[in-house]
């Protein structure tokens, strides 16, 4: 009996060795109450269109193997889409159309991405990890702005898309005998008169854990922040702010 007790305890030892170690797929979401606030327009002519708040989504999947030198990946999408409404102090030009003083406009900002990170894991002991590396954001992106003058509609749009280089980074720690840790994770870009941030942090706390299959739910708040001057002539600065809940199940 206690030989058969031994081996069944080393099986499920290597079993949850080989659960960890071998390969690790994460798949997450969370629902974001998001505040939107900022100006947007051309040179010395930016304009607070009064944005709305709104309640989005965001999704990612992360794929993690044991084999040196090869980095994870991470993919990761979020929905950063606003719209707004103001009546014009000034006049206001925006990509060669010129709504007058007086006027009623609304405006449209988009700001969202596609994230396809590659990073290591620097430290994971079972209580404290972190992991660094880089990412590459695909943001597809678009500013529009809309108004009627004198029973006739204007409007002017830029788009701005590309993939922009971010640093990655990303920490937890465990808070033993309780199923909680508390974490916190942010991509950053700053150069020239740009930046560019992405920062969340929250709590988790650790609903299933078997060999099989961990579910996760965490509450966080989130910012992203984009700060630009002169991106094919749109200069924005504009923050989407917020607190989040979702789940993260680990196979």
């Amino acid at each position: 009996m206690k030989k058969a007790l031994i081996a069944a305890s080393c099986a499920a030892l290597l079993s949850a060795n080989a659960h960890a170690d071998f390969l690790g797929i994460y798949i997450g979401g969370s629902y974001w109450d998001q505040e939107a606030t900022g100006v947007f327009g051309e040179q010395n002519n930016l304009v607070d269109f009064n944005l709305e708040d709104d309640k989005k989504t965001s999704f990612y999947v992360a794929f993690e193997h044991p084999v040196p030198l090869v980095p994870n990946i991470k993919l990761a999408m979020s929905d950063l889409d606003t719209q707004g409404q103001t009546v014009l102090d000034e006049d206001f030009s925006f990509q060669g159309e010129t709504f007058p003083a007086g006027s009623s406009v609304d405006a449209t900002f988009d700001l969202s991405y596609i994230d396809y990170t590659l990073y290591y894991e620097i430290l994971d002991n079972g209580l404290v990890s972190l992991d660094l590396g880089l990412t590459g954001r695909d943001v597809d992106g678009f500013a529009g702005v809309e108004g009627t003058v004198e029973s006739v509609t204007l409007s002017a749009d830029d788009d701005f898309s590309g993939i922009v280089p971010m640093l990655y980074g990303a920490a937890q720690i465990g808070l033993p005998f309780t199923g909680l840790s508390v974490y916190g994770e942010a991509n950053f870009l700053a150069f020239d008169d740009h930046t560019f941030y992405d920062a969340q942090a929250g709590i988790a706390y650790e609903l299933i854990d078997n060999i099989a299959i961990d579910v996760n739910i965490f509450v966080g708040y989130r910012q992203v922040v984009l700060d630009i001057e002169d991106v094919d002539d749109l200069y924005a600065d504009v923050d989407f702010k917020g607190a989040y809940a979702g789940a993260e199940i680990h196979f």
